[in-house]
């Protein structure tokens, strides 16, 4: 179970009970079988480093690498749990595997306080990632690829609830890529600069909406467009 508290502008805190319950007890036997139709998978967050699900995930990602792209978003949650040797050893674990990996600006400052967040974004491609995407609040994103590096500006909107922003943002790449039939390891290698502007462009809009309304709202596909564009300042992008 989690709670969350919004301050003043918006920014949410989250408090989590889940010691025992289901998220954290998927064991590796009960994993499935997945069909050719899964063409992604997307891993994050504190069941990343909690047990057991934790080993039963990473056993996932090394048995579905090579057939399908792999996603990640470390989104650290130390109020779950406070070793900061946890995360690092799963982000590293996971750099050495995944083909998308997406960090906001707070999980860089308690991973890599002070260092460069280009840098950071440049030693996870020489891992092996094939797109890093360092998502920055009120400034934008960043998409990093080793023969390309683009930014946006988030868009400029009147923010309520900054409560799954960076879910949507994530969310919204992979579906940009998806319909973009970019949604292979290889494609993302082979990016070009304009896609990755119209992605980050996607992500940014569909962030946007749900910054402007209260709650998790994540925005339906049919309130974003088809060819979205960055624009201007301010709403946390994720």
């Amino acid at each position: 179970m989690g709670l969350v508290c919004l301050d003043a502008s918006g920014s949410a805190s989250y408090a989590f009970y889940g010691q025992g319950c289901a998220d954290r007890m998927l064991a590796a036997q009960r994993l499935p079988r997945l069909g050719d139709d899964i063409k992604a998978l997307h891993f994050g967050s504190y069941t990343m480093v909690v047990q057991p699900v934790a080993s039963t995930q990473r056993l996932l990602v090394d048995r579905e690498r090579a057939a399908r792209l792999i996603s990640y978003d470390p989104n650290l949650r130390l109020n779950v749990e406070p070793d900061l040797a946890c995360w690092t050893d799963a982000v590293n674990w996971m750099a050495r595997r995944v083909h998308l990996l997406k960090a906001s600006t707070e999980d860089l400052a308690l991973l890599r306080p002070g260092e460069d967040l280009r840098k950071v974004a440049q030693g996870w491609l020489a891992l092996g990632v094939a797109l890093v995407v360092v998502t920055e609040g009120g400034q934008g994103a960043l998409a990093m690829t080793h023969q390309h590096t683009v930014d946006v500006q988030a868009h400029n909107v009147n923010v309520v609830d900054t409560l799954g922003a960076g879910d949507t943002f994530q969310a919204a790449m992979l579906a940009w890529l998806a319909e973009a039939k970019l949604l292979l390891a290889q494609a993302l290698r082979d990016i070009n600069a304009e896609q990755l502007q119209a992605m980050l462009g996607f992500a940014s809009a569909a962030a946007a909406i749900t910054c402007a309304r209260r709650g998790a709202d994540m925005p339906l596909r049919d309130e974003l467009p088809a060819a979205p564009a960055a624009t201007s300042a301010a709403a946390p992008a994720g």
